[in-house]
């Protein structure tokens, strides 16, 4: 089973979750913005992903440009950028899908056809 954190109201995450359906995954929808992933779970994703953590900020969304978060987050720790991500989805870019060893951030079809 996938999990899969989306906004329900985002398009891209619907487009996700659509081409997860169609090839038979099994998926847990968790809402980004109504239950965001803890920092607990935030640390796990990351360090399963690999990816920088700047990569699972929604650098696009209003609350990371009212908080100017594109000039605050360089002098950032590791600490103070997973508990920024845990205060709000929004914060967080989406979907995150998350298998057993594997995540993935976003959705590009490539690199769905590759992961998932």
């Amino acid at each position: 089973m996938l999990k899969v954190y989306h906004y329900p109201k985002c398009s891209t995450c619907r487009k996700a979750i659509k081409w997860l359906n169609e090839r038979g995954h099994e998926l847990q929808l968790v809402d980004i913005v109504e239950q965001p992933p803890s920092e607990k779970e935030l640390e796990e994703i990351i360090e399963t992903s690999e990816l920088d953590i700047q990569k699972f900020f929604n650098t696009s969304g209003q609350v990371y440009r009212q908080m100017s978060l594109k000039d605050k987050l360089p002098s950032m720790t590791k600490e103070e950028k997973i508990t920024l991500l845990a205060s709000d989805g929004k914060l967080i870019k989406r979907p995150i899908v998350v298998g057993d060893k594997q995540v993935t951030v976003g959705f590009k079809e490539i690199t769905f056809e590759q992961v998932w």
